[in-house]
């Protein structure tokens, strides 16, 4: 795997044995009496424009239940691999291929359900119900409000297909009782909620708000219509897994959840959403109106964790994570589409994991690296809210940025190597759409495909690179690698 002797294998289960084996890589610290008003959001985002940093557990925080807990900035250093099964040595972009190679090689495993689990062991209905009462963080300075749902997924299913849908969407809360959350047009759980709508009907949900850390991975990642994550991260692991249903809407959602909202959205009833910091880097969606979710029952276990990880200006945690998982699937959906030779793909951190993307190929034929990156720009995977693709030759690091910029700046051409879609799936969170789309609701952008590659036809006489042959360079780092050393001091 990855060109190593690398078993894949999850050494937790659940959030709080993830947090045992982050513990173990010596990377938690664990803070106490901090305030959820400013404290929390503060310094998570100190530690998500800074990489390698810990993991964040916060208890008795200010107001709250003293056992209820939040963490944050989960995906970083050395734990990367561990969450995603992998060693803790391993580069992102050997993360990115192993993860490829398992959504290639392990088929989806339904889930399966069970009676009970700990997420029972509190049930709160009727009168009891206050989800104002978890330590959830105002993230930003500037946000309207608390949003509970920013490491959490929202779980749905489709009324005439009846497939099971796990989405991240941002939630807010609005009282005691009620949720608001924000959906992108043309996303899974978006197409669910739209169809309810057509019907007049009231749509069914549940909100996983802290649970197992890959589970929430794949729940942010483009999975493919129709596949429920709850299948796909039951193969990563060669084991279903085990979920419990909704005592109200008989959705499932994980038995070993943290903490589980559930209730109705009610296609009639809207209230103000937003503004809320987004993966952007700006506040571009501002305050609309939503549906709300009308909360029927909260389930949580004994000292709950809200899992938060609220977007950044980029790059930030969201942006780290989202690379790796993103840059797996995209690499796999255009070598789906019968594109040959495809070595690497990045969805570069600058970009928040979207906006720009790399793609590096061993060229083939003429027209290939056009192909790949048409490809790259409007599969599912890539299609959504992206900006630049950039396809360079196999010889780039697609995970080093300097690398990339210094191919577009030597092997494009402006006048020649760059094409331009019009037209394509974007979002509200786009800074880009203009005033005037914006009133039409036109959500589309343009993309730019860059094609920095030696051009084809005369790729043979193009100069050659100054750096060192391979063996050279290895023959440097051997023989004087100290010189880079710090310099003892007497």
């Amino acid at each position: 795997m990855t060109g190593k002797n690398v078993q894949h294998r999850f050494a937790y289960d659940d959030l709080r044995q993830w947090v045992e084996e982050a513990d173990k890589l010596g990377e938690m610290r664990y803070l106490k009496g901090m305030s959820w008003e400013r404290d929390i959001g503060m310094v998570t985002e100190l530690l998500h424009h800074t990489d390698p940093a810990p993991c964040a557990l916060f208890s008795e925080v200010q107001g709250c239940d003293p056992s209820y807990r939040v963490l944050t900035n989960f995906f970083g250093a050395r734990r990367k691999g561990m969450t995603l099964g992998f060693p803790a040595d391993m580069t992102k972009l050997e993360l990115t291929d192993g993860l490829a190679e398992i959504t290639e090689t392990k088929k989806p495993i339904p889930h399966k359900i069970v009676k009970d689990g700990p997420v029972f062991e509190n049930i709160l209905t009727g009168d009891a119900i206050d989800v104002t009462k978890f330590p959830t963080p105002k993230w930003h300075e500037e946000d309207g409000g608390r949003y509970i749902g920013t490491g959490s997924y929202n779980v749905t299913k489709d009324p005439d297909e009846n497939w099971i849908n796990t989405g991240t969407y941002r939630v807010m809360i609005h009282d005691k009782k009620t949720v608001g959350f924000y959906i992108s047009p043309g996303k899974h759980g978006r197409i669910h909620r739209d169809k309810y709508m057509a019907r007049g009907e009231k749509m069914p949900a549940c909100i996983v708000v802290g649970g197992d850390p890959m589970m929430f991975l794949m729940a942010s990642s483009e999975v493919p219509y129709g596949l429920c994550e709850y299948d796909l991260v039951g193969g990563y692991r060669g084991k279903p897994m085990e979920c419990v249903q909704g005592k109200v809407t008989g959705l499932p959602f994980p038995a070993n959840a943290e903490l589980v909202i559930e209730g109705w959205i009610d296609p009639k009833e809207f209230r103000d959403e937003g503004p809320f910091g987004e993966w952007t880097g700006y506040y571009a969606s501002d305050t609309r109106p939503e549906p709300i979710m009308h909360i029927e029952a909260i389930y949580h276990r004994n000292d709950p964790i809200i899992l938060g990880c609220p977007p950044q200006r980029p790059p930030d945690e969201l942006a780290r994570y989202r690379a790796v998982a993103r840059s797996a699937l995209l690499k796999r959906s255009i070598q789906a589409a019968g594109v040959p030779d495809v070595t690497a793909v990045w969805a570069d951190e600058c970009g928040s994991s979207r906006m720009f993307v790399a793609v590096s190929i061993k060229q083939r034929y003429p027209g290939h690296a056009r192909q790949v990156g048409h490809v790259a720009c409007q599969c599912h995977v890539g299609a959504y809210a992206g900006k630049y693709v950039i396809v360079v030759d196999d010889d780039i690091d697609v995970s080093n940025l300097d690398e990339v910029m210094w191919a577009v700046v030597t092997r494009s051409d402006p006048a020649t190597s760059i094409d331009i879609v019009k037209n394509a799936w974007s979002t509200p969170l786009d800074p880009r759409i203009t005033p005037e789309q914006r009133a039409t609701k036109d959500f589309t952008n343009s993309r730019a495909i860059i094609d920095a590659c030696r051009p084809f036809h005369w790729r043979d006489q193009f100069p050659h690179v100054n750096i060192p042959s391979k063996e050279l360079a290895k023959e440097t780092r051997d023989k004087f690698s100290w010189v880079l050393d710090e310099p003892k001091t007497n």
